[in-house]
């Protein structure tokens, strides 16, 4: 087997992406525990990756092309001996072909043309998977052995976990007591549960007993918060903007349960064994549900679900979504509560 020891692993965006990504750097961490592996990663998502075990080298770029171009010099000086484009778009492949090095790995169905650049395609079987264990058809390529589950390993400094629990008491949630995260957001509109299902389900949980409501979000996610808590009779606790990307698996680790749409802070609740509640229309589970076993996956029985369109073109606007009753949704949250919800 090689002995590689300079690993750049190329994964920019986003989110939910990046935390696929680690079983696969956890897998080249057990084969090759001597390199030191390098991950290139946008700006905005590398206080994440700092915090995944067994990253050496966290290589920030700003998204803008010229952003890329800019790092072409310094890479080819780090001479890796391994390149490793799981992104698999025109950018991600040609920054690692510049990269200079021997071998550069790829999925061979890459999109924009990306196989022409690397110098071993790896084969993806036509049926459905997971994203996880597409990435990690990449480790097995360069010589990782399978393990019989996929790890998600992060570093979460105390200081990660200080802080959280004092945003979190400043907004009147009792360290140690469980509380639900609620996530009304996604990056697609067509991603979205309606907002007044949201608070109904948001409610009916403080009523129950389940704890504290917290809204997680980006500060971009702010407007979607503000409308569910319009909604509601007892309006949930707003962190939307409050903590950052990195703080993520401190914070998500701390909740009893998510209740989300198809989203990054999904991937991360999943990652650090939170209970998750999500609602799937338009994308499919098969591949980026919750990974691992006991999560619950709601969506609406729709022919022209999963569709992996932006825009919905059916007939009854996002029926795959609004399909899904906020009754379905809590009685998934009870019995998320019966197996296996505890303070954090």
């Amino acid at each position: 087997m090689p002995d590689y020891r300079h690993i750049l692993l190329i994964k920019p965006s986003s989110l939910g992406d990046i935390v696929h990504a680690m079983p696969t750097c956890a897998a080249i961490r057990r084969a090759y525990p001597k390199a030191r592996l390098t991950w290139l990663v946008k700006r905005e998502w590398a206080g994440l990756v700092e915090r995944i075990d067994g990253v050496d080298r966290v290589w920030p770029v700003k998204s803008t092309l010229k952003g890329w171009l800019s790092q072409v010099s310094s890479l080819r000086a780090e001479q890796f001996d391994l390149v490793m484009d799981l992104q698999g778009l025109f950018r991600s492949a040609a920054i690692g072909w510049f990269s200079g090095s021997p071998l550069l790995v790829g999925f061979a169905n890459g999109r924009e043309g990306s196989p022409r650049f690397y110098s071993h395609r790896v084969p993806v079987p036509q049926l459905e998977m997971h994203a996880v264990d597409r990435y990690l058809l990449v480790a097995k390529a360069v010589g990782a052995a399978e393990s019989c589950s996929p790890e998600f390993r992060f570093r979460i400094p105390q200081n990660d976990y200080d802080e959280v629990d004092r945003v979190l008491s400043r907004s009147g949630v009792t360290p140690g007591t469980s509380w639900v995260a609620m996530n009304v957001s996604a990056r697609w509109q067509t991603k979205r549960w309606p907002p007044a299902s949201f608070a109904e389900v948001a409610d009916q949980l403080q009523q129950e007993g389940f704890g504290a409501v917290v809204m997680i979000g980006g500060p971009d996610e702010r407007a979607e918060v503000a409308e569910v808590n319009r909604m509601m009779k007892t309006p949930a606790i707003d962190l939307a903007g409050a903590t950052t990307v990195g703080l993520l698996p401190a914070l998500l680790s701390r909740a009893s349960l998510l209740i989300t749409n198809d989203s990054g802070p999904m991937h991360v609740a999943a990652a650090v064994g939170t209970a998750i509640v999500a609602l799937f229309g338009p994308t499919s589970a098969v591949r980026t549900g919750p990974y691992g076993a006991g999560h619950a996956v709601l969506s609406g029985n729709v022919p022209c679900s999963p569709c992996f369109s932006r825009t919905c073109h059916n007939t009854v606007p996002l029926e795959c979504l609004t399909m899904v009753s906020p009754q379905q949704v809590l009685a998934a949250a009870r019995a998320q509560r019966a197996q296996r919800m505890v303070p954090r």
